[in-house]
């Protein structure tokens, strides 16, 4: 055991149990599964968090909300894979309309849906760069 505490920063919520949700849109037989510690992605669509599973809600100056919630961890969860090298950068387009999708379907008003599309479209490139990926923070007695 380390006399040192290891944390991500930058997280706000994290899941108590999975999720799962299918999305045609991200379906390609031709790729293998995507399986990480805490996402997996099929080849024929199905996107899966781990409990547990971190995230930081909506970016950007704006407000967190119910009908925010399940658009976020998607989005943010398929921007991590991108992030990682394992799902191809073509598909951030693609996350983004699911975003706005998913923000419709739980209750976003219609207006707000758009303009979060548009800045998702507009500023959201760099949260697929590899080096956008949060390292683990260490504090305590000179870890490193």
């Amino acid at each position: 055991m380390a006399d040192c505490i290891v944390y991500a920063q930058g997280y706000k919520y994290q899941l108590r149990a999975g999720y799962a949700i299918y999305l045609p849109e991200l379906a390609d037989p031709d790729r293998p599964p995507i399986v990480t510690p805490w996402i997996e992605l099929d080849p024929d669509g199905w996107l899966r968090f781990a409990p547990g599973y971190a995230w930081d809600g909506a970016s950007g100056p704006t407000y967190d909300s119910k009908s925010s919630m399940r658009p976020s961890l998607v989005h943010d969860g398929g921007y991590q894979l991108i992030r990682m090298g394992l799902l191809a950068a073509r598909f951030r387009e693609v996350l983004d309309v699911i975003f706005h999708r998913l923000c419709l379907e739980d209750g976003m008003w219609s207006v707000r849906a758009q303009l979060w599309y548009h800045a998702v479209r507009i500023f959201g490139k760099p949260g697929t760069d590899p080096a956008a990926e949060s390292p683990d923070e260490f504090a305590g007695c000179g870890c490193k």
